[in-house]
């Protein structure tokens, strides 16, 4: 007999992060005519990061193709395989391997507004451990430093997260896609779109991606915005979590006895988002309007590409 070959996707979520990318992921997953693995941000087509991204708090990441095509085969053949990681917007070459392995693949990408996106990056990145500066003024300014490889924290795996100005290049990440896929294999989405109409914006992918758009659409709101605000209960947990500590293996071993892995992991996400995370702070309007000046240009550039008005819709008619 031969052997069964190996499913390759059909399409790819390549990000932003913290730009609806996880809740779009859960609503896509859910469409009986698609197929997306339950684990989310494989990374293995961004070659250039996936090496920096191992941490053994995460989920193993699937290290050769054959692990990698491994995740589809439980896709029907019936439905569009796919898979979100959206780190893939920002590697420089995710979208040349993915080409290469899937000629027609269709890529679905969505984009916010550079300063609200970048603080809310550096939000996530406090909330894992890849931050420790938790002034967003501050962490822009240290670049230069940590470009040497100064200042990075102990916790973070991958130093060049850290680079926040390579994050918004909309312009060249777009162009790297659309150099190695037709336009119409490539759609683009603006955050506010989702966020208003997280429906009719769902709809529109699943026009894309070819498959019934008249299904039942459970709205998610995935992943958003957190403020850390203690890191050394986070510490306690962690540990619990991980059983470390002599007290802490004392107490999980009957734990474990009378409840279920899934139901302890429940519990202490429940415990982390109660006690350990809040709402973030205001913005700080000084740093806020010193991006948007920055990032004028790019704004301006990207929605003459797009051909859509940008400038207005981020406020960006306004900056002084």
């Amino acid at each position: 007999m031969k052997p069964r070959p190996s499913r390759v996707p059909d399409f790819f979520l390549v990000g932003q992060p913290k730009s609806g990318t996880t809740a779009l992921y859960e609503m896509l997953r859910a469409h009986p005519q698609l197929y997306m693995p339950e684990l989310k941000e494989p990374v293995f087509m961004a070659s250039d990061v996936l090496a920096g991204l191992a941490r053994p708090s995460v989920r193993a990441r699937p290290k050769t193709l054959e692990e990698y095509l491994s995740l589809f085969d439980a896709a029907r053949p019936d439905q569009h395989a796919g898979e979100a990681s959206s780190l893939y917007l920002w590697s420089r070459t995710a979208a040349a391997n993915i080409a290469t392995l899937q000629p027609s693949a269709r890529i679905i990408a969505i984009l916010r507004e550079p300063a609200s996106f970048l603080r809310s990056l550096h939000l996530q990145m406090l909330q894992d451990r890849s931050e420790d500066e938790r002034d967003l003024g501050q962490a822009l300014a240290l670049e230069t430093d940590r470009r040497r490889g100064a200042h990075i924290p102990p916790g973070c795996p991958r130093p060049e997260a850290l680079f926040y100005s390579t994050y918004v290049c909309y312009l060249d990440q777009l162009r790297r896609y659309h150099s190695v896929f037709p336009r119409e294999q490539v759609l683009v989405l603006i955050y506010d779109d989702f966020r208003a109409d997280n429906e009719a914006t769902v709809r529109s992918v699943l026009r894309f991606l070819e498959v019934d758009d008249a299904v039942g659409i459970k709205v998610t709101d995935a992943n958003p915005s957190v403020h850390l605000r203690s890191r050394q209960l986070e510490d306690v947990l962690q540990g619990l979590s991980a059983g470390h500590g002599g007290l802490m293996r004392v107490a999980k071993t009957p734990l474990k006895a009378l409840t279920s892995r899934r139901f302890r992991h429940g519990a202490l996400r429940i415990t982390r988002r109660r006690l350990i995370y809040g709402e973030p702070p205001a913005a700080d309007e000084d740093t806020m309007r010193e991006l948007r000046r920055g990032f004028t240009e790019e704004v301006v550039a990207l929605g003459d590409y797009l051909g859509r008005d940008l400038v207005s819709l981020w406020g960006y008619d306004s900056v002084d």
